[in-house]
C-alpha cells in the first residue's frame, strides 16, 4: 500500500507545473536554431543577390539603369517579394562591397539581422566603427531598438573617446576593468525634471533599470539598490549593487548629482573593501567602483585616485543625447594626436 503512495505521489510531483518548463525550454531553443538558420541563410542570400548586382553594374552591355530594371522586373513579375525595390537591391550591392574584402567581419556577418545590418551600414561613417557595432550587437545581443539607441547615444564615439585618456592612474583602472567602463554615459531616459537629489536620481534609474544596464552593459546582473554593508558597528549604504558576469566581480555604484569631489574615493573604498570582506565570494575578482557624478575634473581624479588600492572608475553622465558631430570631431582630434605620437 505504500508502495502504491509512493508511486502516486512521484506521477504527482511529475505533473506539477513546474515540470513542464522543461518542455517550454526545449521548443525555446528550437525556435531560436530556426531563427539563427533561417537568418542565415537570408543573410547569405542577400549578400549573393548584392555580388550578383554589383558584377552586372560594371558591365558596360547591362547600362547603368541596370539595377532599376531589376527593380521594374520584380514589380511587374513578383510584386509578393518584398525587399527588391530600387532601395532594397542597392542596399543588397552595398551590403557585399562593403564587406567583400573585409576577411575579419565576413565571418560575424549571418549573426545579425538584416535590420541591424542596414542601421549600421547607414549609420557608421568608417570600417572601424562598423566592425565595432558588429561586435558589439553580435556580444550583447541587440534588438533593433537597442542596437539603434546606442548608435544614436554615440556610443562608438564615447568608448573610443574613453580609451583615449592616457593619465597614467586612469589606464591602469581600465586596464583592471578591461575597458568595459565608459568615461561618459548618456542617461537620457531618465525622468529629468524628478533629478534633485542622489535619492531621486537612485530612484529614477530603478525606474529605469532595463535602459541603464543597456547603456552600462547586459553583462551587468542588478543585486539591489541601498545595499546594506557593515563595517564596525556602523551601517553604511551603496546605492545600487551590481554583479558583473565577464569580470566575475561585484561593481558598486555611487550615484552624484553634482561635480566630483576626492572625497567620494575614500568612501568608495570602504565600500569595497566591506564588500570584498564581507560578500565577495573566495571564486570572484576584486569588486569594483563606478562614481557617477554630473560632473568631473580629470586632473583631480587623477590625484585622488592616485593612491587607491581599489579599481575604482569615475564617469560624467549626461541627461541628453550628446551632439554626435561634436563627439567625432573630438574622436578625430584624438586620433591625429596618437597619430603624431607614434610617428
Amino acid at each position: 500500500m505504500d508502495k502504491d503512495k509512493d508511486t502516486i505521489h512521484e506521477q504527482t510531483l511529475n505533473n506539477t507545473p513546474e515540470s513542464f518548463e522543461e518542455i517550454v525550454r526545449i521548443v525555446k531553443k528550437a525556435r531560436e536554431r530556426t531563427y539563427r538558420r533561417v537568418n542565415e541563410e537570408l543573410i547569405l542570400m542577400y549578400q549573393e543577390i548584392g555580388k550578383y548586382l554589383s558584377e552586372k553594374s560594371k558591365e558596360a552591355s547591362y547600362g547603368s539603369n541596370y539595377i532599376e530594371n531589376v527593380a521594374d522586373f520584380f514589380a511587374q513579375n513578383y510584386p509578393d517579394l518584398k525587399g527588391f525595390t530600387r532601395r532594397g537591391l542597392y542596399r543588397m550591392k552595398q551590403f557585399y562591397e562593403i564587406y567583400r574584402d573585409d576577411e575579419k567581419v565576413t565571418t560575424l556577418l549571418t549573426q545579425l539581422s538584416w535590420t541591424n545590418h542596414l542601421k549600421i551600414m547607414s549609420g557608421s561613417k568608417s570600417p572601424e566603427e562598423r566592425r565595432f557595432y558588429i561586435e558589439l550587437a553580435i556580444k550583447e545581443k541587440y534588438s533593433k531598438r537597442e542596437l539603434e539607441r546606442q548608435m544614436d547615444s554615440s556610443y562608438y564615439e564615447r568608448y573610443m573617446l574613453s580609451n583615449g585618456k592616457n593619465t597614467p592612474t586612469l589606464q591602469k583602472a581600465k586596464h583592471e576593468t578591461h575597458n568595459l567602463f565608459l568615461d561618459s554615459y548618456v542617461l537620457e531616459f531618465l525622468d529629468t525634471p524628478k533629478l534633485g537629489n542622489e535619492k531621486d536620481f537612485q530612484k529614477s534609474i530603478l525606474e529605469n533599470l532595463k535602459n541603464f544596464i543597456l547603456e552600462i552593459g547586459k553583462d551587468f546582473t542588478f543585486i539591489g539598490n541601498e545595499y546594506r554593508v557593515q563595517v564596525g558597528n556602523h551601517d553604511y549604504y551603496i546605492d545600487l549593487l551590481f554583479y558583473h558576469r565577464g569580470l566575475s566581480c561585484l561593481v558598486a555604484f555611487e550615484l552624484k548629482i553634482g561635480e566630483f569631489k576626492p572625497e567620494y574615493i575614500g568612501k568608495m573604498n570602504l565600500y569595497l573593501e566591506a564588500l570584498d570582506r564581507e560578500v565577495k565570494k573566495e571564486t570572484e575578482n576584486p569588486s569594483v567602483g563606478v562614481i557617477l557624478c554630473a560632473s568631473k575634473d580629470d586632473e583631480v581624479v587623477e590625484f585622488a585616485l592616485s593612491r587607491s588600492l581599489s579599481p575604482t572608475m569615475v564617469s560624467e553622465y549626461t541627461l541628453k543625447l550628446i551632439n554626435k558631430n561634436l563627439l567625432q570631431r573630438k574622436l578625430k582630434e584624438y586620433t591625429e594626436i596618437a597619430t603624431e605620437k607614434s610617428v
